[in-house]
C-alpha cells in the first residue's frame, strides 16, 4: 500500500511570477497582432484571424502555463521525475502544435520576411533537418549531469525548456506550420509523425529498466505517494514511450481517415449526395406533367436502325 507523502511542503504553493509575466506577454501580442496588425496587411473581406485559431491558442498558452507553473513545474523538479516528464511531454507533444494552429499565416510571413531568414527557415523545417533537431534535443535532456544540474540552477532549467518548446515547434512544423509550402501532404506527415515515435524509445526504455538511480537529484526524501525512486524512473519511461506513441499514432490514424478513407462512407453507402443544381433539368416550380411526357416522346422522331450489310 502507497505511504503517504511524509512533508507537507512538497504540495506547498510557490509562486512564478515570471511564467506570470511571459503567458501575460504572449496572450498580450496575440491580442495585439490580430488587432492592430492584421488588418492592415490581409487583404479587405479577408478574416484577419479564424475564430478556431483563436481557440488553439487559448488552448495552447492553457497547456503551456499549466506545464510551467505550481504544481507540476514543483514537483517535477523537486520530488517526481516522471511529473518532469509530464512537463516535456505538454512543452513538446501538446502546445506547440495547438500554438502553430493558432498562428495566422500572415503573422509569421511579417516575422520571417522573405530574405535571409527565410531561407534559415525553409532549412530548419525541412523534415528531416527538423526531426534531427528535436530529437537531438530529446536525447540531451535526459542526460544525468544536465539533468541534476538544471534541478538547482534556474536559469538553465528554463534554458532547457525554452530548448524544447523551440525545437518541438521546428518539428511539428511540417505537419500543421502556418505556412502551405513547409507542410507535407498527408501520407508524408503520417511517415513523419510514425518515425517521430521511434527515437524516444531509447531513454525510455533506459529509465524502464535502469538498475539503481539514474538522476540522483531525485534519489531524497520525501517520497510522494510514497514511490521508490525506482517507481517513479519507470512511470517516467512509460509515460515517454507509450503516451508519445500513442499520441502520434492517434495523430497518424487520424490523418490516414481523413485523406484516404475520406469519401468512403459516401462511395460505399445506399445515400447518394444530392444532385446539382446545374445538371437538374427544367424548374423546380414547373412540375413535369404525364402529358407532356407524352407529347414529346410523340413529337420525336423514332431512331433509325441500321440494315444488316450482306
Amino acid at each position: 500500500m502507497l505511504a503517504a507523502v511524509t512533508d507537507p511542503n512538497v504540495w506547498k504553493f510557490h509562486p512564478h511570477p515570471e511564467v506570470w509575466l511571459l503567458v501575460a506577454f504572449l496572450v498580450g501580442a496575440y491580442a495585439y497582432a490580430i488587432k492592430v496588425i492584421g488588418p492592415r496587411l490581409v487583404r479587405p473581406g479577408q478574416p484577419v484571424v479564424r475564430a478556431g485559431q483563436v481557440w488553439c491558442f487559448v488552448a495552447g498558452i492553457a497547456l503551456l502555463w499549466v506545464a510551467s507553473d505550481w504544481p507540476i513545474h514543483d514537483v517535477g523538479e523537486n520530488n517526481l521525475y516522471s511529473v518532469h516528464m509530464l512537463q516535456h511531454m505538454i512543452l513538446s507533444y501538446f502546445a506547440p502544435p495547438l500554438l502553430l494552429l493558432a498562428t495566422p499565416e500572415w503573422f509569421l510571413r511579417l516575422l520571417i520576411g522573405d530574405g535571409k531568414l527565410y531561407a534559415v527557415f525553409r532549412w530548419l523545417t525541412k523534415p528531416v533537418v527538423a526531426a534531427v533537431i528535436f530529437n537531438v534535443g530529446v536525447m540531451v535532456i535526459h542526460i544525468p549531469g544536465l539533468v541534476n544540474a538544471a534541478v538547482t540552477n534556474g536559469p538553465l532549467h528554463y534554458s532547457l525548456h525554452l530548448m524544447v518548446v523551440l525545437t518541438a515547434l521546428l518539428m511539428w512544423m511540417p505537419v500543421c506550420g502556418p505556412l502551405p509550402e513547409v507542410r507535407l501532404g498527408a501520407g508524408a506527415k503520417i511517415l513523419y509523425l510514425f518515425a517521430q515515435s521511434f527515437v524516444p524509445t531509447v531513454p525510455a526504455a533506459w529509465l524502464t529498466f535502469a538498475e539503481g538511480t539514474v538522476y540522483k537529484s531525485y534519489d531524497h526524501l520525501p517520497r510522494v505517494f510514497g514511490w521508490t525512486v525506482a517507481d517513479d524512473q519507470q512511470l517516467a519511461g512509460v509515460l515517454m514511450k507509450v503516451g508519445g506513441s500513442v499520441f502520434l499514432w492517434t495523430l497518424c490514424t487520424v490523418l490516414f481517415f481523413n485523406r484516404f478513407m475520406k469519401n468512403w462512407a459516401q462511395e460505399n453507402g445506399y445515400v447518394r449526395p444530392r444532385m446539382p443544381d446545374a445538371e437538374i433539368v427544367g424548374h423546380d416550380e414547373e412540375q413535369l406533367t404525364y402529358e407532356q411526357v407524352t407529347s414529346e416522346f410523340e413529337r420525336s422522331e423514332p431512331p433509325v436502325t441500321p440494315r444488316p450489310t450482306s
